[in-house]
This record gives structure tokens, C-alpha cells and sequence, in this order.
């Protein structure tokens, strides 16, 4: 089971968030989500864990408990929704590729 979690300290790591869960069952992956230019956590992760029961066993224990000063969010992951823009070729802008010629125009 997938298990969304928000509301995260900036300090939280994934193996404070593995401690935390491996105790209501088996623990699979831990991924706390990182700005890609900082490297800062962005305040939420995601937990997969081994079974669906032990997955419900967390939600419920760890909603809204508190871990580095702050009340956790803690819910079933979602799928990702599919954020692609419909029309065109797929490009955007005219998807016409290489560099457009390179004759000067006065």
C-alpha cells in the first residue's frame, strides 16, 4: 500500500519516517520529496508498505501525530493525475525540431 505523507519538518528524514512506520509493519521504500535545486525537503514523502492491513494500521496511528514539531498528514497515496496538455503534436510550440534555418532577415 502507498501512503501519502504531509506536513513534514524541513528536517524530517526518510529513516526518521521508516522508524516511525516500521513500527505498525513492514516497511517497503521511504522517499521524502526534495527541491531538485536546493535539496530542501518540499514537506511531504511517500511510504509503500508490505500490506494493505499494515498500511491502514499506520494511517490510523499516525495521522495527525506529531514528529519534529509538527501534526503529520497521513493519508492513501493517490495516483498521479495526468497533468499532459491535450491538442497539438505534442511539442507545444509547433514541435518543428533542429535550429530553424539561419538565414538573416534585415
Amino acid at each position: 500500500m502507498n501512503i501519502y505523507v504531509g506536513n513534514l519538518s524541513k528536517d524530517v528524514t526518510e529513516e526518521d519516517l521508516n522508524n516511525l512506520f516500521s513500527e505498525r509493519g513492514k516497511v517497503k521504500t521511504v522517499k521524502v520529496i526534495k527541491d531538485l535545486f536546493t535539496g530542501e525537503s518540499k514537506g511531504f514523502g511517500f511510504i509503500e508498505m508490505a500490506s494493505a492491513a499494515e498500511g491502514q494500521k499506520a494511517i490510523t496511528e499516525i495521522n495527525t501525530l506529531e514528529l519534529k514539531g509538527k501534526k503529520l498528514v497521513v493519508n492513501e497515496a493517490r495516483p498521479k493525475r495526468d497533468t499532459k496538455r491535450r491538442g497539438g503534436s505534442g511539442g507545444g510550440y509547433g514541435n518543428r525540431g533542429g535550429s530553424g534555418g539561419g538565414r538573416k532577415r534585415f
